[in-house]
């Protein structure tokens, strides 16, 4: 069986302890380190393959690839299936999907890791550190801002779910106030676990010193929140975003950011992915990282694994 794994961007995939599952098996593995994103180029690069592995959604897989890959069996998706997939493509088409399990630890501490380096203004210090400069986070006195603690602060939560629980409960180790909002699971789970809830979403926000958005994308939630919204935070709030930056309208953040609310804003995600993070990169107030929630030795051994199992599990059935 010929298999290929997309966007392999760091190289690291034939290197993993977990290509030990596809020992034995008659296969050849061709992995691609460059996102392809125009889709007659990766049809042509696909041509022969019979098993794609994705890594999460760095490429969409369209009902126009699908149909132009005749040999085409099976397709992994690492992590839990989204909408990077045309499913009934597949349907159609005869190709078997199957995706893994998610991680909440890594995305949970990459949150944090975030929370923190914003608020305590790690990047800015260290990068005049590096220019010879001693405690000093910008380049002229007149525009020095000093970090902040974040005990006895209030942290939002949007979306309580694995992830969010995790964020919670750090949150609440650091002595900061933790408040909900979200859809009715959401109450349920925050009632469940002793966490505020507010239903009204103008008054979480106004309420919030750092916003952590824990949604899962959907049609329902794509787009909802208005640039509106986030001009109701607090000037001195921050947003942070692992989780998908669709859930922000187009547009919208920038929108926010320009009549100063929120203040500040530390994001992982990014609209069109490597593309997009051009529009936020130069923005003083906004700390931006290239998606690295679940990019960590751990999970991708634990996505891996599970990826080549389900290769295993197909080619013996």
């Amino acid at each position: 069986m010929k298999v290929t794994v997309l966007d392999d961007y760091q190289g690291i995939v034939t290197r993993l302890a977990a290509m030990a599952v596809l020992e034995g098996l008659p296969v050849e593995v061709t992995v691609l380190e460059r996102r392809v994103s125009e889709a007659g180029e990766l049809i042509d690069l696909l041509a022969d393959t019979e098993c794609l592995v994705l890594i999460r959604e760095r490429s969409q897989i369209t009902a126009e690839i699908i149909g132009a890959l005749p040999r085409l069996k099976l397709i992994v998706q690492t992590g839990r299936l989204s909408g990077c997939i045309d499913l009934d493509a597949c349907a159609r088409q005869g190709v078997t999907v199957r995706d893994g399990t998610g991680n909440p630890i890594a995305p949970a501490e990459m949150t944090w890791a975030l929370i923190m380096a914003a608020s305590r203004r790690i990047l800015p210090y260290a990068g005049q550190l590096a220019r010879g400069k001693w405690q000093r986070s910008a380049e002229q006195i007149g525009d020095e801002r000093l970090g902040r603690s974040l005990c006895g602060r209030t942290l939002g939560i949007w979306g309580l779910g694995k992830i969010g629980k995790r964020v919670a409960a750090v949150g609440q180790e650091l002595g900061m106030t933790v408040l909900v909002h979200g859809r009715e699971q959401t109450r349920t789970a925050a009632e469940a676990a002793g966490i505020s809830y507010e239903a009204d979403r103008r008054r979480f926000l106004a309420q919030v010193d750092v916003l952590s958005l824990h949604l899962r994308l959907c049609a329902e939630t794509r787009g909802m929140i208005s640039a509106d919204d986030l001009a109701g935070m607090r000037a001195d709030a921050l947003l942070v975003n692992t989780s998908r930056a669709e859930l922000i309208a187009p547009g919208a953040l920038l929108q926010a950011m320009a009549g100063g609310r929120p203040g500040t804003a530390a994001l992982d995600v990014f609209e069109n992915e490597p593309e997009g993070v051009a529009d936020y990169l130069n923005h003083p107030n906004i700390l931006c990282t290239p998606h690295l929630g679940f990019v960590e030795q751990d999970t991708y051994e634990s996505y891996f694994r599970e990826a080549f199992t389900h290769i295993r599990q197909f080619l013996q059935s």
